[in-house]
Formats: structure tokens, C-alpha cells, sequence
């Protein structure tokens, strides 16, 4: 029997589908995802949700003129599947592949980058005004998860585009799931809505028509108008999208293509904003993925026949963080753990069962978790807060303002610290060395293996002032270090000593300096290895001592040389008026990082010990 796909290569073969055929199609597109993500990794869960979804957006809308703008973006295989890039659909979160979320430079279909949470009605708004100002026509769709609405930034365009009389669709794609399963009162108002079947709607055309009766037509429209909202209010609570502006369709049911088709085509007729509420099942058409959406959020390479990992989970530094935190919160009742939407991918899962009545989870929203962290601390408790190092972009001004400032005690992880590999720019996490190095009152920590992140864990919690540690994804082959100074504030740690040539490294990045240094020994080159521990206060001391020795020194880091190590660096040689001295630096350029596998990522720009011992050598033979 033929497959459908085969003959869909561009959305004007879908939309010469039937709606039999187009069944069948999503069969096929759920069979090329489970295929493609066993091998790959990537999002499952979430695209299997969507396929129906997708397929009736391409089927109304003409895209690229019509503009779907997808948040967060992880949700759109299919999307790329229907829109010309079907063939590559192998080379998925792979170097030089396609993404693992829209991007502008893959295809026209992807008509804006995403890769965080909530944004997309707020860009979206912004297309549909630009749209008008040019007195354009064409439609703008945003598709949000009922996750994503937990995020502020989501409400406060909602709320704009509410009180506007802007022409745009969000469509919310409600699973009950973000990462985690959702909390928070926007979670129960959903659960709600799901219940209702019934829905009133206004008919445009009696409206006018009621408005001609002479004298009494305004005043009988005013009073339908009452009584509806009355009915509504019984009826639906807090029926918060009508009252923000939005005429509500739905909710309808996300896997029917035929239902779908028939509501977003009804909604393109209705003037000022519209939300179409649908109703999906996260990694819907795989057992393993319905049963354990959470787990198949983001999914490594796996046996479809079983759902296990093909490659067996090791420990990684987020488990070892949860593990210590649990040990140390039996020790201290005011010891509370928040996460924002990750309790499982931060780590925390056990102390959530452990301790429920200290574990908080905000759902997605970092400002807020932030800022009730800093609430928290004023209050008392010790508030300690994992969240993955780009979303910590998002709570910037929470930890300046709310935190740093009053220099309260909150201790925050940035986990996924460095190159994160293959979700690319948006999940790279190579920019909070430099944004948080210029923070006053913040100490900045990074552990170079297991061992040490639980001893920085513990001194960070007795500090009695902001913290942050980072560290890196996984953790798989970190060089387990026998010696562990005991930690002191702004102190670093001698790995080795030498005289030839100082190596300042900071965490993960110690490992790869040690490395070098036993390539450089060979090399009869004796090497300082100093573990930095600290990027902020830095160890003046112990580094310009080594570097008056060797008047040699290199750093290494995982993240931007600009602002972070290396900056540090060379203001503390400048402070120290030391002249003549050898500097080079390793780490990543001012630049966003595209997708790929850590490792490769490392080789690209140079950060394998082979590739450093060269540039050293290089340089140093051309003096």
C-alpha cells in the first residue's frame, strides 16, 4: 500500500488531501516522528501531540503569506515535515541538520525563531500591527501550549491584544502538560473550561440587525448583552479570555483534523482577536510517550519496541545536586527547594517527595519563581533554585533587583551550563558567566566535578548571601579528582604545579586543563594547573603569584570569553602592572552557537586539549 507522505512534499499537497487520506497521514507523519526521534533524540512527546493540529493549520492557512509563529518551537517536526524539509528530517538536531526548532535561515515557512517559553503572542501582536500599519492581508497565528501561559510575559500580550481590535489568532494547545505536569490557578481554569460543552456565541448578523429596530434596537442588544454574560458566568467561571477581550472558540477536539479545519476556518471570519482553545494528549499514537509524557519532553536516542534509552542513564551533576540538597534539607528545616516548571530535568524530584510542604513548583514563570525566592529569603527560609542557565535570561532583573540588591541569602543552579549540544542558540548556556560576573553582592561558583558541586552546595547554603553555581548537562566522563581542598570563600584550588606555564581553568574546563597540561609534560613543559572555583570574588592572590612565575598563562571556560574568566583575568594582570606576560584565552567567541553534539561544538572552536596544546605551540615557536 502507498504511503500518503510519500506524495506530500510542499502544503499544496496536503491541501489536495481528504479528509480520510489526511487521517491516514497523520498516522504516517506520528510513525516518520517515533523513527526519526529513536535514532536522533529530540522532543517526542510534544510533536505527537500536534500532528493533527499541524496538519489542519497548513490546510486553512497559506503559509508562508499567513504567519503561524509556534512558542517555544520544540512542537514542530510535522511543521517541517509538510513544509519542504521532509527529506532532511534525518539530519534533525544534528550539525548542520535542521533545528530542533523554527528557524528563519532552514525555510520561509518558519517565519520567526523561537526556543523559550511564552513569547509568541507577543510576537505575533507585533506582526499583526506591522501588518496593518502596511495595510497588509494576511493572517497571524500563534500557537501557545496551556503550559507556556504560566509564563507572565504570555498574559501581559494577552492583555494587550485583548484590549486592541487587532485581527490575530492564538491558538492555546492544551495537554495539561509543560514540561511537568501543570500548576497554578490558570491550570484549574482549564481543567474547567474542558468540562463545558457549552458555549454561547454572539451572531454578528442579528446584532446589526436587532440594532436597526428603531429607538428600541441599542437597548435590546445592551440587554442580550447582560443576560449572556450572565448565563456565561454561571456557566463558565471566570471566563478570563472573553473578559481580556478575545472571542473564544472551543474548546474542540485537538485530534480530530475535520473539527479543526471547520473552527480555524470559522475563526478567520471573526473581527479583533480570537482564541481557539484545543484539546491535545501529549505524545499521543506511543504508549510509552502518552504514559510518561514528562520523561518524553526531551527524549535521548531510544528502542521504539521497549521506549528505554539506548544508551542507559548515568549520574549527572543534576541528580548529585538533588541527592545533596535532600541530605542537607533532613539537616535544615528551612532549607526549600522552587523550581519553574523542571522538577525532574533539575533534579528535585526526590526532594519534592521527600519534603512536599517545602517544594514549590511556579510552573513556568522564572521572574516569579525568583522573585518569591527573595520573598522567601527575607523571610527566613533558605531558598534554593535550580533553573537551566538561558532561562535565567529570563529572571535577570529578579536577581539584580529582588535578590542581589537587599544581598539575600537565595542559592541558584545554573544547570545546563556551557554547550548543551543539540536544542542550539536558544539552550546554549554560554552567557551567564559574563551576565552574572557584573552583578555586585553575587558570588559566582562552578564545580570541575560531583565531588565538588556537593561541597559547593553545602558552603553555599551557610554563605548568607546570593549564590550562583553553575554546571554543566550530564556530567558523563567527568575526571573524577581524588584531592578536594575544603572550600573558602574567593579561594581557588592548585590542581598542580610548574613553572613554564599557568593554566586558570573554572569548572567543567578543569578537566580539559588538565589534559593539556599532561600533553604540554610530554612536551617537557611543566604546567600550573589552577581550578579556579571562583569566577567572582576571583583568587587574586594564588593567579598573579603563578603568573609572576611562568609569565605564562592561558584560561579556559565554557562559556563567552567576553565578561567572564578571561575578562576577569585581564583586569587583575592590569591591576597588578605586570608587563610581558603571555595571555592567551580559550572559549567561545561573542557569537551564538548553532546545534550540534558538545563535542563537536568543542572541536569547531578549538576547546579539545590536542587543539590547545597546538595553538599554545604555534604561538609560542612564532615568538
Amino acid at each position: 500500500m502507498d504511503k500518503i507522505l510519500d506524495g506530500v512534499n510542499q502544503i499544496e499537497d496536503l491541501k489536495n488531501l481528504d479528509e480520510k487520506q489526511k487521517e491516514q497521514l497523520a498516522q504516517e507523519l506520528r510513525e516518520l516522528i517515533i523513527q526519526t526521534v529513536s535514532k536522533t533524540g529530540g522532543h517526542l512527546a510534544s510533536n505527537l501531540g500536534v500532528v493533527e493540529l499541524t496538519i489542519a493549520l497548513h490546510s486553512v492557512y497559506q503559509v508562508p503569506i499567513d504567519k503561524i509563529i509556534w512558542d517555544v518551537g520544540h512542537q514542530t517536526y510535522v511543521h517541517k515535515i509538510l513544509t519542504g524539509r521532509k527529506d532532511k528530517i534525518d539530519t534533525l538536531r544534528q550539525l548542520d541538520g535542521l533545528a530542533g526548532f523554527p528557524k528563519t535561515n532552514e525555510s520561509e515557512a518558519d517565519c520567526f525563531n523561537t526556543g523559550h517559553s511564552s513569547t509568541s503572542i507577543s510576537v505575533a501582536l507585533g506582526m499583526a500591527r506591522a501588518r496593518d500599519i502596511e495595510k497588509k492581508n494576511y493572517h497571524v497565528v500563534a500557537v501557545i501550549g496551556d503550559g507556556a501561559l504560566t509564563g507572565g510575559m504570555a498574559l501581559e500580550a494577552m492583555n494587550d491584544a485583548g484590549s486592541s481590535s487587532t485581527n490575530i489568532t492564538v491558538i492555546l494547545n492544551d495537554n495539561t502538560m509543560s514540561i511537568s505536569k501543570n500548576v497554578g490557578g490558570i491550570s484549574l481554569f482549564l481543567s474547567k473550561l474542558r468540562t463545558k460543552k457549552f458555549y454561547t456565541k454572539s451572531n454578528n448578523s442579528i446584532r446589526k440587525a436587532v440594532k436597526k429596530i428603531p429607538v428600541l434596537g441599542n437597548g435590546i442588544v445592551w440587554c442580550v448583552r447582560k443576560i449572556k454574560h450572565g448565563i456565561k458566568q454561571l456557566l463558565i467561571s471566570n471566563m478570563m479570555f472573553e473578559d481580556m477581550g478575545f472571542r473564544y472558540l472551543g474548546p474542540v477536539d485537538g485530534h480530530n483534523i475535520e473539527e479543526l479545519e471547520s473552527l480555524i476556518s470559522l475563526s478567520k471570519d471573526v473581527e479583533g482577536p480570537v482564541l481557539i482553545h484545543v484539546i491535545t494528549k501529549k505524545g499521543k499514537g506511543y504508549q510509552p510517550a502518552e504514559e510518561n509524557p514528562d520523561l518524553y519532553h526531551s527524549s535521548p536516542a531510544f528502542d521504539i519496541e521497549t521506549g528505554k534509552p539506548k544508551k542507559e542513564k548515568t549520574e549527572d551533576y543534576s541528580s548529585v545536586f538533588g541527592k545533596k540538597l535532600v541530605e542537607l534539607a533532613k539537616q535544615d528545616d528551612k532549607i526549600v527547594a522552587i523550581t519553574a516548571a523542571m522538577k525532574d530535568g533539575t533534579g528535585l524530584t526526590e526532594f519534592a517527595n521527600e519534603f512536599p510542604e517545602r517544594f514549590f513548583d511556579s510552573g513556568i514563570a522564572e521572574q516569579h519563581t525568583l522573585g518569591m525566592a527573595a520573598g522567601m529569603a527575607k523571610a527566613g527560609l533558605k531558598p534554593v533554585v535550580p533553573i537551566y542557565s538561558s532561562f535565567f535570561q529570563r529572571g535577570y532583573d529578579q536577581v539584580i533587583h529582588d535578590i542581589c540588591i537587599q544581598n539575600l541569602p537565595v542559592v541558584m543552579l545554573a544547570d545546563r551550563a556551557g554547550i548543551v549540544g543539540n536544542d542550539g542558540e536558544t539552550h546554549q548556556g554560554i552567557f551567564d558567566l559574563a551576565f552574572f560576573n557584573i552583578v555586585p553582592n553575587l558570588t559566582i561558583m562552578a564545580p570541575k566535578d560531583f565531588e565538588e558541586l556537593e561541597q559547593m552546595l553545602e558552603f553555599s547554603i551557610h554563605l548568607n548571601s546570593p549564590v550562583v553555581i553553575r554546571y554543566p548537562r550530564g556530567g558523563e566522563g567527568t575526571t573524577k579528582f581524588y584531592n578536594h581542598d575544603r572550600i573558602k570563600l574567593g579561594k581557588a584550588e592548585m590542581i598542580q604545579a610548574g613553572n613554564d606555564l599557568t593554566i586558570v581553568a573554572i569548572g567543567k574546563m578543569v578537566d580539559t586543563a588538565k589534559k593539556v597540561a599532561n600533553l604540554l609534560e610530554e612536551k617537557q613543559v611543566t604546567v600550573e594547573v589552577i581550578n579556579s572555583r571562583f569566577l567572582k570574588p576571583l583568587d587574586e592572590e594564588m593567579i598573579i603569584a603563578s603568573i609572576k612565575k611562568t609569565r605564562h598563562v592561558i584560561t579556559i571556560e565554557d562559556g563567552i570569553t567576553h565578561g567572564g574568566l578571561a575578562s576577569n583575568l585581564s583586569e587583575i594582570i592590569l591591576k597588578a602592572k605586570l608587563e610581558n606576560v603571555y595571555v592567551k584565552n580559550f572559549g567561545y567567541p561573542d557569537e551564538f552557537i548553532p546545534h550540534g553534539s558538545v563535542a563537536q561544538i568543542e572541536e569547531i572552536y578549538g576547546l579539545t586539549p590536542k587543539q590547545i596544546v597546538d595553538e599554545i605551540c604555534g604561538e609560542k615557536n612564532d615568538e
